[in-house]
């Protein structure tokens, strides 16, 4: 049952979550959500139900870094069972294609992972979230019916070997794959096996990196069980400590409130900004012209 509006409080900060299997991003974000009695929440990097893994969950002016974090890299932990492949890529579908070669050789899978490291085309698939003419693909797909969708640019920077596990005729090969923006890992995994001359379905999927984001993650569980939740809770810049940090006086910390701009000898580059106190205040720009302006003010959790 949801709680009151007025039960909800001001929370700031972000929930490295490692997501149960089963279900949605979203409804795993509510539940650490009620547990906080946060009022404002997001998540990014959405994972499927079926997958496990980090989803950093972000409340209250840290809802702000969620969107600096969308264009950034993944690693995942993904295994595949050679042989089958289902409708919607992996394990939750129906098979609709098997191959007689039900296991690969260490120098086939080499091979394959090799064809599809680095930057590559992917054609993503008909089970997936993009739209095509007001609808989403998935909609479509469920109705029967496959559109064609134009191959998009992805990268693929790590593609390795964990394990090959096989028990009696199945073969089940562990991934560690490191991708960039828009890749799917079930689309990447039938591509391998299409290169090994068969087929293959994604069995299981765990997202240990988001960006410069994995630290130890914390399960739903420790939240509940926790005697204070909030001590769990990390600050909204350590997903921005790719960023160099600056800490500002409080007259120029008063002219970023303010909108204003003041002239600076720092480097052309986006900055972490704190107060003489080591208070994060939000990120700053120092442009080629000399000139320092606020880019993302984090007013709410700064009381000036």
């Amino acid at each position: 049952m949801s709680k009151p509006r007025s039960n909800w409080q001001d929370v700031h900060g972000i929930v490295l979550l490692n997501k149960p299997k089963d279900i949605t991003s979203n409804l795993a974000l509510q539940k650490v959500r009620r547990i906080l009695n946060a009022k404002k929440a997001g998540h990014t990097g959405s994972l499927d139900p079926m997958a496990t893994g980090l989803l950093p969950c972000c409340f209250g002016d840290a809802t702000k870094v969620a969107g600096l974090m969308l264009n950034a890299d993944k690693v995942y932990i993904a295994e595949c069972e050679i042989g089958s492949q289902t409708d919607t890529g992996d394990a939750t579908g129906t098979v609709v294609k098997t191959s007689d070669k039900v296991k690969l050789t260490n120098e086939e899978i080499q091979h394959a992972t090799d064809q599809l490291t680095g930057d590559i085309k992917q054609i993503p698939p008909m089970y997936s979230a993009l739209h095509h003419n007001g609808k989403r693909l998935y909609e479509l797909a469920r109705a029967g019916i496959e559109v064609d969708r134009p191959a998009r640019d992805v990268s693929i920077h790590h593609f390795k070997v964990l394990d090959v596990i096989t028990v009696e005729t199945k073969q089940r090969i562990q991934f560690e794959i490191k991708v960039s923006k828009g890749t799917y890992i079930r689309t990447l995994l039938e591509d391998f096996a299409k290169i090994s001359g068969t087929y293959a379905h994604m069995t299981s999927l765990h997202r240990t990196e988001l960006g410069i984001l994995k630290q130890q993650m914390i399960n739903i569980a420790d939240l509940e069980e926790a005697i204070n939740p909030f001590d769990l809770l990390q600050s909204m810049d350590t997903a921005l400590i790719e960023y160099d940090k600056l800490q500002l006086n409080p007259e120029l910390i008063q002219k970023l409130i303010h909108g204003q701009r003041f002239k600076c000898n720092y480097l052309p580059a986006i900055y972490r900004v704190y107060d003489e106190a080591n208070k994060f205040i939000g990120l700053g720009e120092s442009l080629h012209n000399g000139q320092f302006k606020v880019k993302n003010l984090f007013l709410k959790s700064y009381q000036s």
